[in-house]
């Protein structure tokens, strides 16, 4: 019969990544991070992997990285950067294709430069205000928040938390994975803005003009120009905002995930990569592809 440690490993790492590709547990309010959190814990309980080897588990450099993306997001969007952007917008954009594309295009390239996660919860409420406020419906331009920030965090290590990892482990610098990636992004964008216009025909092929708005602006220059020059903990020297304001709009949940999910994926790597079954995979005689010249020097093949 199957070691019941293995089984359960496997099922500890099924059911935590059930949770988390859901959301919830029905009756139970256990949410993602909370799932992570447990799956880990349980790792430790059952005695596939000790404490020390959790803490190795952990990337820290991935969970740093995000952190201190995520303080950058939270001044820029205390200090008013991005209801500066949608300002924009509805300033210069007269056709609600052209919204379409200026939205997208913010939220992609936004997605690329910061965390993709908080762009989308940043942009949001902004774009919603501001296709309520000329009439429009909101549903394909929210759509185009969610998917151009999925598809624009292609293009850099920043742009998620999977490329961080990606990044953290392989040591790609960041020019040469932005300019592999990039044109992908660019080009799904563009796919993009076409299926969702394809889509809500009637939205976007008219001759209708968008109405002239006024979105109301608050913005905070000084601590604009702070973000613009410096990043992460620098920005948390400042008289002007106080850090708590800075501290709640953090994802504190999915740096939680994310610690929690690496002791988990540790622990199932323990029990079921061992040395025989990674004995038979090397039996197989997979081949393996070269390395490119550009990709030579961060090639990690004995």
């Amino acid at each position: 019969m199957p070691d019941l440690t293995l089984i359960a490993t496997v099922t500890i790492f099924i059911a935590t990544y059930a949770v988390v590709a859901v959301g919830k547990i029905p009756v139970y309010r256990i949410d993602r991070a909370g799932a992570a959190l447990l799956g880990g814990s349980l790792m430790l309980a059952i005695g596939v992997l000790t404490p020390q080897e959790a803490y190795r588990a952990i990337d820290f450099d991935t969970i740093t990285l995000l952190l201190g993306m995520m303080i950058v997001v939270a001044n820029l969007r205390v200090c008013g950067f991005f209801r500066l952007v949608t300002d924009w917008i509805a300033t210069h954009v007269r056709r609600p294709l052209a919204l379409l594309v200026a939205i997208a295009l913010a939220s992609g390239t936004l997605s690329a430069l910061l965390v993709n996660d908080t762009i989308c919860l940043v942009m949001t409420p902004l774009v919603l205000e501001l296709v309520t406020a000329v009439r429009r419906n909101p549903i394909p331009y929210l759509l185009a928040v969610a998917t151009a920030s999925n598809i624009g965090s292609v293009a850099t290590i920043t742009g998620n938390p999977q490329n961080i990892i990606i990044a953290s482990l392989s040591q790609i610098p960041y020019g040469v994975f932005a300019g592999k990636l990039a044109p992908v992004a660019a080009i799904g964008l563009v796919i993009t803005v076409l299926l969702i216009a394809l889509v809500h025909r009637g939205e976007f092929f008219t001759s209708q003009r968008l109405e002239k708005v006024a979105m109301p602006t608050h913005h905070h220059g000084p601590l604009m120009a702070k973000v613009a020059i410096v990043g992460g903990a620098f920005l948390l020297f400042t008289r002007r905002v106080r850090p708590q304001k800075i501290y709640i709009e953090i994802d504190w949940p999915l740096l939680v995930m994310f610690v929690g999910l690496f002791v988990v994926v540790a622990g199932l790597e323990k029990m079921v990569l061992t040395p025989e079954v990674t004995a038979a995979a090397g039996h197989l005689r997979l081949a393996i592809a070269p390395c490119s010249p550009v990709s030579r020097p961060y090639c990690r093949i004995s």
